[in-house]
């Protein structure tokens, strides 16, 4: 199966400054102790995790940079394409709600490699809480400036946070909005799917948005078919093929599973799927959404 694997981090933290994997203490991390992923993780190390796979492309995640130097990780991953030829595309820094919004844009449209931006937004620990970040002023019309700039959205919210989404979505519905790591659906009680798969059906409603099936390992548990397969499938049948795609989150995901078991995983899940709908959430989706 051809690949391009849609979601992924290249780092060097002993070159370039990420605080969250420099600086002591850790933080609270979603997958627990990540002190294993705090290396360099670069071309040859994604090499060695995808060597059974025909990855063709990939697009590099920002891994949350020095925000004092918001461009610094884009110009970086510039350079990397420019001398490699990888990644394919970068998904850059942007804080929507900062003062210098335009000149940003600005600057990452001159770079041909970013095709997309994110910014997670303030969010609840749990269903029920105050509004989160997408709700701001700021927030909102810096969303709005990225339909000038043609770049595309890459949102991370926890699912409680959608209906926000959707709200503001509407402010500019010829900008793409690509949710990352399936709404995150941490919550796998019956009650806490129900009000995941609600609101990814009201999510999924609005034609401009995309999900990224990735980012569905669970703490203290090894990455599982029988964990998964329902999130996958319910992912895939509610988007279709056309606005789902399939992504590894490594180095972050392989605190939960081998590169091997989780692209086995999304295999397993759609070997009955048309070789036309695997086709697309394997290549195809990332492919026109990005721009590859």
């Amino acid at each position: 199966m051809k690949i391009i694997d849609a979601h992924h981090h290249y780092w060097d933290p002993s070159a370039n400054y990420h605080p969250w994997l420099r600086d002591k203490p850790m933080i609270p991390f979603r997958y627990g102790d990540y002190s294993s992923i705090c290396d360099k993780f670069m071309n040859s190390e994604y090499d060695v995790v995808t060597q059974d796979w025909d990855v063709v492309a990939t697009v590099t995640m920002e891994g949350e940079w020095d925000p004092a130097d918001p461009t610094g990780e884009a110009i970086w991953m510039q350079r990397q394409n420019d001398e490699t030829g990888r990644p394919a595309a970068h998904v850059a820094q942007a804080w929507l709600d900062s003062d210098n919004i335009v000149e940003l844009l600005a600057a990452y449209q001159a770079l041909t490699i970013v095709r997309s931006v994110r910014h997670k937004p303030r969010f609840n620990d749990r269903p029920g809480g105050a509004a989160g970040g997408m709700m701001d002023k700021a927030f909102r019309e810096g969303f709005c400036r990225l339909a000038d700039s043609g770049l595309i959205f890459d949102l991370q919210t926890p699912w409680w946070h959608l209906n926000e989404a959707i709200d503001m979505a509407k402010l500019a519905p010829e900008t793409k909005i690509v949710l990352n790591h399936a709404g995150l659906p941490s919550d796998r009680s019956t009650e806490g799917l129900a009000g995941w798969r609600a609101a990814m059906t009201e999510f999924a409603a609005l034609p401009q948005t995309y999900v990224k099936i990735s980012g569905l390992g669970l703490p203290g548990r090894p990455w599982s078919i029988a964990d998964n397969k329902d999130i996958i499938r319910f992912c895939i049948n509610t988007f279709g093929p056309e606005r789902a795609m399939f992504a590894s989150n490594f180095p972050v995901d392989g605190l939960c599973g081998s590169f091997d078991t989780i692209y086995s995983g999304f295999m397993d899940v759609t070997s009955a799927d048309s070789e036309g709908d695997r086709d697309q959430l394997f290549y195809k989706t990332a492919k026109q959404v990005y721009g590859l």
